[in-house]
């Protein structure tokens, strides 16, 4: 959303810093900001999503991300840790 934002209300009276000018977004006559930004989120969403993914099974063949059927039904503070939380008979 603020990447959006951005693209929509920028302005270079603000964004403007010192021997750079400012951008100004599509509520202050660039519409070219705004497609930059949604090209921007068109770019990140899917690298970010499949990078994650991808460091998520390499973690997976190191230290599996989730326990056995048989540890989740004995419960994870007895099956992970050796101790019983509750005492729900």
């Amino acid at each position: 959303m603020g990447s959006i934002a951005t693209g929509l209300f920028a302005s270079a009276a603000i964004s403007a810093t010192v021997g750079v000018p400012g951008f100004n977004g599509a509520f202050f006559g660039n519409p070219g900001q705004l497609v930059a930004q949604l090209v921007a989120i068109a770019v990140v969403v899917p690298f970010a999503f499949f990078g994650s993914f991808l460091l998520l099974k390499l973690v997976n063949i190191f230290s599996p991300l989730r326990v056995s059927e048989q540890a989740e039904d004995a419960g994870l503070d007895l099956s992970e840790h050796g101790e019983e939380a509750y005492q729900l008979d």
